[in-house]
């Protein structure tokens, strides 16, 4: 639900979900190669190469040769994307003052907790694989119940 919001939020300045996420991406790690940069969106090769060329196309991006391997071709931010990248920075800063409001201070740092705690569970999950089964920590041991009613 976030994400549509968002891709609502993005549509006047003209980038799709998967051109602001290629941004995203690249603003933290630029210069990415492509294998890489569809590894890590989980999106096939060709997909992203669609996403790059219309990108490239725009003057968002370029893309430059790998100096070790010459078939490889690195993907990376222009001076126009890093405008567009601060725009959609202020948008999201609105947008989650927005849509935390209701929240109080403690509130929101408690799911900024707990949600990393989610997060590792789940980047582990996937780090590890699936032997663990069910109920499990990567580790094995059963996870102890909460006493707390819901």
């Amino acid at each position: 639900m976030r994400r549509s919001a968002f891709d609502r939020l993005m549509r006047p300045l003209g980038v799709t979900r998967a051109q602001w996420w290629v941004i995203a991406h690249l603003s933290r790690q630029d210069g990415m190669t492509q294998i890489q940069l569809a590894d890590i969106m989980d999106v096939g090769k060709a997909s992203l190469g669609t996403i790059v060329d219309r990108l490239e196309t725009a003057g968002l991006v370029e893309r430059r040769p790998d100096p070790v391997d010459g078939r490889a071709k690195r993907v990376f931010m222009t001076r126009k994307s890093r405008q567009l990248l601060k725009t959609m920075q202020d948008f999201e800063r609105v947008f989650n003052a927005r849509i935390l409001r209701r929240l109080s201070d403690a509130e929101r740092n408690a799911l900024v907790r707990m949600l990393s705690l989610i997060r590792a569970d789940l980047v582990g999950f996937a780090e590890e694989g699936t032997g663990s089964g069910p109920g499990r920590p990567a580790g094995g041991e059963p996870r102890p119940r909460s006493r707390r009613r819901r």
